[in-house]
């Protein structure tokens, strides 16, 4: 079969295409044809060995899927034809790919490949980020960091859904544009959010802050808090890991909250499918529905995995594999 291999860590140019052999699952495990495969930050760092999991090379990568199930052994919920999302965590950028069934997930008939293959990771980790970790309650307000990636529409997706106000951050008319697509009830600059975040909350500002992003705009997000608000630290897009000198957080009572998804479900491996479910009435009725910025060939999954890298996506970007 077809796949996308990372055969050097020097950066999404290092992907080409190679032939190889058909995974072999388990009796345990789903195999699926895959059509589209999301592609996410993780893979950006794995051509560049930065990520906390170093597969050997050459490996492929590609931790979302959507296809249908070819095989699946009696006792997983899944028969052959299925339409199905899955989280392999690794594999997903090629024609076919095994998964443990906790981490296949039925696609309503609603939603197509390609917008079934930005679900798993993105909305499953907004979903612990705001419901679990953030205990966002509807009315409450809600500032979105990237929120023209694929986190970020998620992110402003979900919180809405939740019955939120969400303010977006972006940083070009295109990307507020993807954000406004998303759901946003308001887009702000990169530049100076803070004064705008005051501007649209009367100063209160806002009770939840998503921030996939980190870097130097942290302390801003701090100060754009209302109180007792959480910032809830997602990823570093922005390259730069910041700190936060504590005494900020007893001046209004201020939460800042991590969020490791994978961590958390590696200890409760039954989580994945019990978040689907829980989201599955809101992918059903149409109110999550990942806003696409662009889909590419499977032979062209550098130039996807570079565009995440460039920060240039408004949306989430696809490999069409079928």
């Amino acid at each position: 079969m077809r796949a996308a291999q990372v055969t050097r860590l020097d950066g999404p140019g290092s992907i080409v295409i190679a032939e190889v052999d058909e995974p072999r699952p388990n009796d345990t495990e789903v195999l699926i044809d895959v059509h589209a495969a999301g592609v996410t930050f993780p893979d950006v760092l794995l051509t560049r060995g930065e990520y906390q999991l170093k597969p050997e090379l050459p490996f492929t990568p590609g931790s979302e899927v959507a296809g249908v199930v070819r095989h699946a052994p009696a006792g997983s919920g899944f028969a052959e034809g299925d339409r199905v999302a899955a989280f392999p965590g690794f594999g997903g950028f090629a024609e076919q790919v095994a998964v443990d069934p906790g981490f296949v997930f039925p696609l309503p008939e609603n939603l197509s490949f390609t917008a079934g293959a930005g679900l798993a990771m993105n909305y499953l980790t907004v979903h612990f980020a705001l419901v679990r970790r953030g205990g966002l309650r509807a009315g409450e307000s809600v500032l979105v960091h990237g929120a023209a990636g694929g986190v970020g529409t998620a992110a402003v997706q979900l919180a809405r859904a939740l019955g939120a106000q969400v303010i977006a951050v972006v940083s070009t008319e295109a990307k507020a544009e993807a954000a406004r697509r998303a759901g946003a009830h308001h887009t702000v600059p990169a530049d100076g959010f803070r004064a705008a975040v005051a501007e649209l909350t009367g100063g209160r500002g806002v009770d939840v802050v998503v921030d996939p992003v980190g870097g130097d705009r942290f302390t801003d997000s701090l100060r754009s808090l209302a109180p007792e608000g959480r910032l809830l630290v997602i990823g570093f897009t922005g390259g730069e890991i910041p700190t936060v000198k504590v005494n900020r957080l007893l001046l209004n009572n201020i939460s800042v909250v991590g969020v490791g998804w994978g961590a958390y479900w590696m200890a409760r491996p039954e989580y994945p499918r019990q978040q689907w479910d829980e989201l599955l009435p809101l992918l059903t009725d149409g109110s999550l529905d990942p806003v696409l910025a662009s889909v590419h060939d499977l032979e062209n999954a550098s130039a996807a995995v570079l565009e995440l890298a460039e920060r240039a996506a408004a949306g989430k970007v696809v490999l069409q594999v079928r």
